[in-house]
């Protein structure tokens, strides 16, 4: 079974660009890995500290074995100092 994940950043006003690049080294990484279906990453229009992830991955077991990349530990490390707000994680399945 698919597992259907969407995640909602806010970043920090001044940590934009820098929250961006990590952001885009994480895509670059991930649509590597073996059970990665879809890892897309969008920016708000209108406000532009808003980061949203779409991504679709083959099962649990490869979304678990995603977040302990050493990429996404380092992100997550990283994270209070660049996010406004906790991420708000989303985990779906088609119905």
């Amino acid at each position: 079974m698919s597992i259907y994940l969407t995640a909602i950043l806010k970043s920090k006003t001044d940590k934009i660009q820098e929250l961006k690049t990590i952001l885009d080294n994480m895509v670059l990484n991930t649509r590597n890995e073996e059970a990665c279906e879809k890892y897309d990453l969008h920016q708000g229009l209108e406000d532009e500290t808003v980061f949203i992830f779409h991504e679709i991955w083959k099962s649990k077991e490869g979304l678990d074995a995603h977040n302990q990349q050493l990429y996404i530990k380092e992100f997550v490390e990283k994270a209070p100092e660049l996010l406004e707000e906790p991420a708000e994680i989303y985990l779906a399945k088609l119905v």
